[in-house]
């Protein structure tokens, strides 16, 4: 099949966009246009405008935009090809012509989907008639209502291995065999895949049945599995069909959300207590393909996990299962039940609204991949420590965006950090006795009130000494250009360097850069990174952005340009960790006046000018100081 531009720009222009969007959402007339409500996003107020002379929609709010296929496919969550034949059928034209084997595999589809219609006719009248009373037993104590039972479509297979071979004689045995209804075995006649089983059949996106799932009845049969889905037909992908999805992805999008469940009788479940944006895969672990496919509907859908150990592994391999496919601004988020509950026993021990709010506890995609890893194994020693860091950035190798690698590896680095270089405490600081004095109640008795001392250098001295060595963003800039100029010394410096947060975006951007580039073990020299950068649209800071100072670091001839840049990378980590504790410490004595709180408060005050010290022997201006 051939669908030339010239083709699908006639189809274009035959079709009323806003006719096809009215089906879905209310339009109003607005002057030459329509607007609505966009249902890509909740709002309240119009920003969603249809304008059918020049083909296409648009929502101010959340971008969204394209043209009637554009709407097919991600409203109505159909692949291109079939909203192209469905508006073609509204248009009264024509498809172009197939090619011969693509005509024979579009007839046997059909015809297999006649087979598979008349499966699930068959089914349901079994479910009515005598012999089904099991599963009718069944369905009650699930407590589905009547009209849920009827929309999903339940049946009952009867527990013959001819019974709907002999409902479908009308087909050849080829045709059962090829759907996936009936079994070959070597040496034996073929027999019916689904016996005694209660029955659920599995629709495409276009609500058109492909396959059967099956639930055993009979308590006391431990031979057979107690689900059995169909296997792989020329209609049926299980890696890339969705339970539910062709009545979900409507629902998921007025929710602005759709939820993966384990099972297709949790998606029942959640269906019945009023929740219809569910779906879940099919005996099998979430793929890459069904992610997608997701993606297409919304762009965070949530994944519904029990709260066993099993649920857990489940959740680890969807993340690791996205990890490499995640873009910009599309995510997962993970769900976990109470621990031996899932969907159903959430909504009938303690109702709909308690299953709302676990959806409303979702954690990120990070935070469950950090957690997961974090508790996976001991962490009583340093190689313990430095495994759980080995497995973390293995993931992060795996993501593929650049920007979302780098992301995620500052988050993972940052959390580790402060799991495994946790603050000590240090002990209660006692102050050397003087001769001839003592502490009492604040004061020092030597002939009258004590009083501190004050610090080794007057204020205006702390002052001078800053304006001389510029602000932190000065310095960074600074270390930033050394790194470039000096990208081997990259290797050693990116534990601490990973927790620095610069407030300037273009110097995050630079540094998180760096740190991929140190993470990735690649030998670069200066010359083959700025390209580099230049090419990623990375500016490397000049002169001006540190203040006019000159740092030996920043020559690519110093001998000692390392150990300086080493020292400037120290102090930039350290300074902004002793300015917070000394804030905190002041807070304390003047709320409280304990001899500990002032000596803490002393030492950090020394410790404070010690740094601004060795700033300032650091940074020379370019005019003599």
């Amino acid at each position: 099949m051939s669908l030339t531009p010239q083709w699908l720009d006639e189809l274009r222009n035959r079709i009323s966009l806003s006719s096809v969007i009215g089906r879905s959402i209310r339009v109003q007339k607005a002057g030459r246009e329509f607007k609505a409500c966009c249902p890509f996003h909740n709002e309240k107020t119009p920003s969603f405008t249809i304008n059918d002379e020049k083909g296409f929609y648009h929502c101010f709010g959340c971008g969204a935009h394209g043209d009637v296929i554009r709407w097919m496919t991600d409203h109505q969550g159909l692949p291109f090809i079939e909203a192209v034949k469905e508006l073609a059928a509204q248009a009264g034209m024509d498809m172009p012509e197939m090619d011969r084997q693509a005509a024979q595999r579009a007839q046997a589809a059909k015809s297999l989907h006649d087979v598979m219609q008349a499966a699930q006719d068959f089914f349901a009248a079994s479910l009515k008639a005598p012999g089904a009373e099991q599963a009718r037993a069944y369905l009650a104590s699930r407590g589905f209502p009547e009209r849920v039972a009827r929309e999903f479509g339940f049946g009952y297979a009867p527990d013959s291995r001819t019974a709907l071979k002999e409902a479908l004689s009308q087909f050849p045995e080829e045709m059962l065999i090829e759907a996936g209804l009936q079994i070959v075995v070597d040496g034996k006649a073929p027999y019916d895949r689904f016996r005694g089983r209660l029955m659920l059949p599995i629709a495409d996106q276009r609500g058109r049945i492909i396959a059967f799932g099956g639930r055993i009845l009979a308590a006391d049969k431990t031979d057979a599995p107690k689900y059995l889905n169909s296997p792989d037909t020329p209609l049926f992908d299980k890696g890339r069909t969705l339970y539910n999805l062709h009545r979900a992805a409507p629902a998921a999008r007025s929710a602005a959300r759709i939820v993966v469940v384990e099972g297709y009788m949790d998606v029942v479940a959640l269906a019945a207590a009023g929740i219809a944006e569910a779906v879940a895969p099919l005996g099998t672990a979430l793929t890459e393909h069904q992610i997608e496919r997701l993606w297409r509907v919304t762009e965070c859908p949530t994944l519904c996990f029990d709260g066993d150990a099993a649920g857990q592994r489940a959740a680890m391999k969807a993340v690791t299962r996205a990890l490499p496919l995640l873009r910009p601004g599309h995510s997962l988020r993970i769900v976990t039940l109470p621990d031996g509950m899932d969907p159903d026993d959430v909504v009938k021990k303690r109702g709909r609204e308690a299953m709302l709010d676990l959806l409303g506890t979702a954690r990120s995609l990070v935070e469950v991949l950090w957690q997961g890893e974090r508790d996976a194994l001991p962490l009583a020693t340093p190689e313990d420590k430095a495994g759980l860091k080995a497995r973390l950035l293995a993931h992060c190798e795996t993501i593929q965006h650049p920007d979302i690698k780098a992301l995620y590896r500052r988050e993972l680095l940052d959390r580790f950090g402060e799991l495994a270089f946790a603050r000590r405490e240090r002990p209660a600081f006692t102050p050397r006795q003087a001769s001839g004095g003592s502490f009492q109640g604040g004061q020092q008795r030597r002939g009258g009130p004590w009083k501190p001392a004050p610090p080794p250098l007057p204020a205006e001295a702390v002052s001078r000494l800053q304006q001389k060595v510029g602000s932190g963003d000065a310095l960074l800039a600074a270390v930033l250009a050394g790194l470039v100029v000096h990208p081997a010394a990259l290797a050693g410096h990116g534990e601490a360097l990973a927790r620095i947060h610069p407030a300037n975006p273009g110097m995050a951007a630079l540094l998180d850069t760096l740190l991929a580039f140190a993470e990735s073990g690649a030998p670069l020299e200066s010359a083959a990174l700025r390209p580099i950068l230049l090419e990623r649209q990375l500016r490397v800071p000049q002169a001006d952005d540190y203040d006019g100072l000159r740092f030996g670091f920043l020559s690519e001839t110093s001998a000692t340009a390392l150990d300086e840049l080493a020292e400037a990378i120290e102090l930039i980590v350290d300074l902004p960790a002793v300015e917070s504790a000394l804030a905190h410490a002041t807070e304390r004595l003047e709320s409280d006046f304990s001899e500990d709180s002032f000596a803490e408060q002393q030492r950090l005050l020394q410790r404070r000018l010690a740094l601004l010290a060795r700033l300032g022997q650091m940074g020379r201006t370019r005019a003599s100081l």
